[in-house]
C-alpha cells in the first residue's frame, strides 16, 4: 500500500504552463492552478523554498474555489504575470511578480487577487519549506492583525495580507497557513510574501508601494527594439534576459534544476548558475538589438571571470562569480520522469570554446562603442589563453567526452577575427595570423572526404555546432565546407524545419533526442547568411513557436507530443530567438562580414 503523502501539494504540470516571475536574483515558477511550485531564496542557487515542482513539499497556491478555465499573459515589457481564472460566476486574476529589481538578500512576492467579474472567492495555502523541502516553518506567529511571521531553516519570512489564515499540521508540528479569501466585484486584495535571511525590517512592505515600483523598474529597463520580425516577441525575449540577470551581471542558464530533457534518460541537470557561454550569446544578441544594458552587463561579468581565472576560466560560476558546487542528489521523488540533481560536473571541464566566445562578446561590444580598458585586457587574457590552451582536449560545446572538437578551434578562429576586424590596435595582425593557424590546423585534421566539416579528428559525424563559426565569421560564407556543411546537415539532422544536435546512434532523431530550439534558430541565420531568406524566415517562425502561453522556452522540444522539454526558461534559447529576429530583418551579411 502506498503511503499518502503527509504535505499533499499541487500537481506538477507540463512545462508549457508554467510562466515565470523573476527579479534578477531568483525566480519562480507560476502554474495555471495559481501554485508557486519553485522558489530558490535567497539566490538563484540556493535551496528552494518552494519545491513541489520537483516533489518537495513547499508550495504557495491561490486558486479559485469554483471549477475554472485558465488562461494568462504578461503585462508587456514585464516579467509581471497575470493568471486569468473563467469559472461559472465569473472572471478572477491574480497579478503575480517579484518586486523588481531585486535586493540580493531578500526575495518580496506580490500577489494581487481582482475580481474581475462577479466576486473572487479563492482559497490560499503557504507552505514554506526551505533546503528542497527539509526544513518546514518553525515559530509560525499571528504577529499582528493581518500579519504572519515565522521561520524555514535560515529563512525569516513574513505574509502580509492573510488575516483569517489559519496555521494546519500534520499532527506534530505546524506546515502552513491556509486562508479561504471572498474578494468583492470590481475589488482586489494583495498578499506580500518577504523571505530573507535576516530578520525582516519593522514595518512590513506596502503592497501598493511596491507594485508601482516593480512596474516604473520594468518600464526602464524596456528596450526598443530596432526593426526585427516579431517585436512583441522579441521584446519579451530581452524581458527574459532581464530577468535572469543578477545585479553582478551574470545572468544563469535557467531558473530551474532537474527538469528532463527525456523522461528516465538521467539527462537532467542543475542550470541555476552562468554559463560563460550562455552569457556570450546573450551579450552578443543584446548588442545585435541595441540592448546596451545587457551587453554591459555580459562584458562586466565575463571580464571579471578572466581577469580573475585567466586561462583557467572556469565554463560556469555561480552569479557571485563563485565556483558551482559538485553535483549530488536529493532525496525528493523529481518532477515526473526526472531525477533530482543540485550542483553541477561541469565545474571540472575545460570548454576552451568560451574563450572564443568571449571574444566574440568584446568585438561586438567594441562595435557598439562600450568596450571599455577593463574589456580590452580581458580580451588579451582570452587571446592568451586561446594561443596556450587551444591543442588541448577540451569538452566541447555539449559537455560530452574531451577531444579535440572543431567547433571549439573554430569559433576561436572566430572570436580572434572579429577582435582584429573591430579594435585597431597593433595586436590586430597577430590575432588574425593565430585565427589562421588555428583554421588551418582544423582543417587538416577535421575535413570530412565529402569536403565538409567533420565533428572532431576522431568523429567525421555532423554537428549543429559546426554551423556556428561561419555564421561568426570565422571561416567564409561561400567557403566550400561552410556550404557542404549546411547542405549535409540539413539533409541528415533536420526534419520539418526542427534541428537535432548530432546523432546519437541509429534510432530516428526525435527517439534520441528532443529538437534543440538553439540549433533551430542557428539554421535560420546559417539560411539567411547564404541569401535564403525565405528558408530562414520559416526556420525562424518553426522554432519561435515551440513555446507554451506565457512564450518561455526550454532547450529542447518533442515535436511528436508538443512539449516542453529540459530546464526552464533557458537563456540561451531567448538570446537566439531575439539575434533572429533582429537579424532576419536586416540584409544578408556580405562575404567576410561576421553575423
Amino acid at each position: 500500500m502506498t503511503r499518502p503523502d503527509p504535505h499533499p501539494g499541487p500537481p506538477p504540470h507540463v512545462l508549457r504552463e508554467y510562466a515565470l516571475i523573476a527579479d534578477g536574483e531568483r525566480g519562480a515558477l507560476v502554474g495555471p492552478q495559481g501554485d508557486i511550485a519553485w522558489l530558490c531564496a535567497p539566490r538563484w542557487d540556493s535551496g528552494a523554498v518552494f519545491a513541489s515542482l520537483i516533489g518537495g513539499p513547499g508550495h504557495y497556491t491561490l486558486t479559485p474555489r469554483a471549477r475554472f478555465v485558465w488562461g494568462g499573459f504578461y503585462e508587456p515589457g514585464t516579467l509581471i504575470w497575470r493568471n486569468r481564472w473563467v469559472t461559472a460566476d465569473g472572471v478572477i486574476e491574480c497579478r503575480e511578480a517579484l518586486a523588481f529589481p531585486g535586493d540580493p538578500g531578500r526575495a518580496v512576492l506580490l500577489r494581487r487577487v481582482r475580481a474581475v467579474e462577479g466576486d473572487a472567492r479563492v482559497t490560499v495555502a503557504l507552505e514554506p519549506y526551505a533546503e528542497y523541502g527539509a526544513r518546514p516553518p518553525r515559530d509560525v506567529r499571528h504577529e499582528r492583525p493581518g500579519v504572519w511571521t515565522g521561520r524555514s531553516g535560515p529563512l525569516h519570512w513574513r505574509w502580509t495580507g492573510a488575516a483569517d489564515a489559519r496555521p494546519g499540521g500534520d499532527g506534530r508540528r505546524t506546515t502552513g497557513l491556509t486562508a479561504e479569501l471572498t474578494v468583492p466585484a470590481g475589488g482586489h486584495h494583495d498578499l506580500v510574501l518577504e523571505l530573507s535571511a535576516d530578520r525582516p525590517g519593522r514595518e512590513p512592505v506596502d503592497a501598493d508601494r511596491a507594485w508601482h515600483a516593480t512596474q516604473d523598474a520594468w518600464a526602464r529597463a524596456a528596450q526598443p527594439l530596432p526593426d526585427c520580425l516579431a517585436p512583441d516577441d522579441t521584446r519579451h525575449a530581452h524581458t527574459v534576459l532581464r530577468g535572469l540577470t543578477s545585479a553582478s551581471g551574470g545572468m544563469v542558464a535557467a531558473a530551474t534544476t532537474s527538469l528532463p530533457e527525456r523522461a528516465e534518460a538521467g539527462r537532467n541537470y542543475d542550470y541555476r548558475y552562468v554559463w560563460m557561454r550562455d552569457q556570450c550569446y546573450a551579450g552578443q544578441a543584446a548588442a545585435a538589438a541595441g540592448a546596451h544594458r545587457l551587453t554591459d552587463d555580459a562584458v562586466r561579468f565575463v571580464a571579471a571571470r578572466l581577469h580573475e581565472d585567466g586561462p583557467r576560466l572556469a565554463p560556469a560560476y555561480t552569479v557571485t562569480g563563485g565556483p558551482v558546487p559538485d553535483q549530488k542528489t536529493l532525496p525528493l521523488p523529481g518532477y515526473p520522469g526526472g531525477g533530482d540533481r543540485i550542483g553541477n560536473h561541469v565545474n571540472r571541464q575545460f570548454q576552451l570554446d568560451a574563450f572564443g566566445e568571449a571574444l566574440l562578446l568584446f568585438a561586438a561590444a567594441a562595435r557598439a562603442g562600450r568596450l571599455g580598458p577593463d574589456g580590452r585586457r580581458a580580451a588579451d587574457i582570452a587571446v592568451a589563453a586561446v594561443e596556450a590552451r587551444h591543442h588541448e582536449p577540451d569538452a566541447g560545446i555539449w559537455e560530452l567526452d574531451a577531444r579535440a572538437w572543431t567547433h571549439s578551434r573554430l569559433i576561436c578562429a572566430a572570436g580572434l577575427r572579429a577582435m582584429a576586424a573591430s579594435v585597431p590596435c597593433p595586436q590586430a595582425a597577430s590575432w588574425a595570423g593565430l585565427a589562421d593557424t588555428l583554421t588551418a590546423r582544423t582543417a587538416a585534421t577535421s575535413t570530412h572526404p565529402t569536403g565538409r566539416w567533420q565533428r572532431a579528428p576522431d568523429d567525421p559525424g555532423l554537428d549543429a555546432a559546426l554551423l556556428l563559426p561561419a555564421v561568426r565569421g570565422g571561416v567564409g560564407a561561400r567557403d566550400p565546407r561552410t556550404v557542404r556543411t549546411l547542405d549535409a546537415y540539413r539533409a541528415e539532422l533536420t526534419h520539418d524545419h526542427y534541428a537535432y544536435r548530432f546523432r546519437h546512434d541509429e534510432r530516428p532523431l526525435a527517439e534520441a533526442e528532443g529538437a534543440f530550439l538553439f540549433c533551430g534558430h542557428l539554421m535560420a541565420l546559417a539560411e539567411h547568411q547564404q541569401g535564403n531568406e525565405r528558408e530562414a524566415v520559416r526556420w525562424f517562425e518553426r522554432n519561435r513557436a515551440a513555446c507554451g502561453p506565457p512564450g518561455l522556452f526550454t532547450e529542447e522540444y518533442d515535436i511528436g507530443q508538443r512539449q516542453l522539454r529540459g530546464n526552464l526558461p533557458q537563456a540561451f534559447v531567448h538570446a537566439l530567438m531575439l539575434e533572429t529576429s533582429v537579424r532576419l530583418a536586416a540584409p544578408a551579411p556580405s562575404e567576410g562580414e561576421e553575423t
